[in-house]
């Protein structure tokens, strides 16, 4: 990126936490050219939290919006959702998700992000998954932060159309329709 003036930097500095509120400040250092103290106090001259109290402040607004499930039932972390719109996760994976011999992350867990986002984006008090059509289209190495992003494509009556794609480092890795079905609950039955 070509040298930028301050004002310049911290007005495209906003403009990036705000697409993606979970970059360090290591990424953006790295994005805009300068240092990280220079991106720190770009971030404190603009009211811009460290990334560990935006990443707190956005999962607890995504939350509040869950209707099918729990949020410890989540798999990876939920950064935004517009309940029967989209929603987006981030997921830490670690060594231990991994191959021990090729450090390649298992594909199950890729999955289960995606699954439990395209869950979370129906609005639905029981939302079950019913039909995956799923292409994994890079492996990811155990320990790499995988983003996935849900949108619903298509709602007709109590099946939804859910595309999910997953990435990391902005590379798509795995690809996804769900058509996931949303189930009237029985009033005075379990659970009620």
């Amino acid at each position: 990126m070509a040298k930028l003036g301050r004002a310049e930097r911290q007005r495209l500095l906003q403009e990036r936490i705000r697409e993606n509120p979970l970059q360090t400040d290591e990424e953006l250092a790295h994005y805009f050219g300068v240092s990280v103290p220079t991106i720190r106090l770009d971030r404190f001259h603009l009211g811009i939290p460290e990334l560990r109290l935006r990443s707190e402040g956005l999962a607890r607004q995504a939350v509040r919006g869950l209707r099918a499930m729990g949020s410890q039932e989540m798999v990876g972390d939920l950064i935004d959702l517009d309940l029967g719109r989209s929603g987006r996760s981030v997921m830490d994976t670690t060594s231990a998700m991994g191959f021990e011999r090729t450090g390649v992350l298992r594909g199950h867990y890729i999955f289960a992000q995606a699954d439990s986002l395209a869950l979370a984006v129906v609005d639905g008090d029981v939302v079950l998954t019913g039909l995956v059509n799923a292409k994994y289209k890079q492996p990811v190495m155990a320990g790499e932060q995988i983003w996935a992003t849900a949108e619903v494509l298509r709602h007709l009556g109590p099946r939804w159309v859910v595309l999910v794609v997953s990435t990391v480092r902005d590379v798509p890795v795995f690809r996804a329709k769900f058509v996931v079905v949303a189930v009237e609950r029985e009033r005075g039955g379990p659970g009620q």
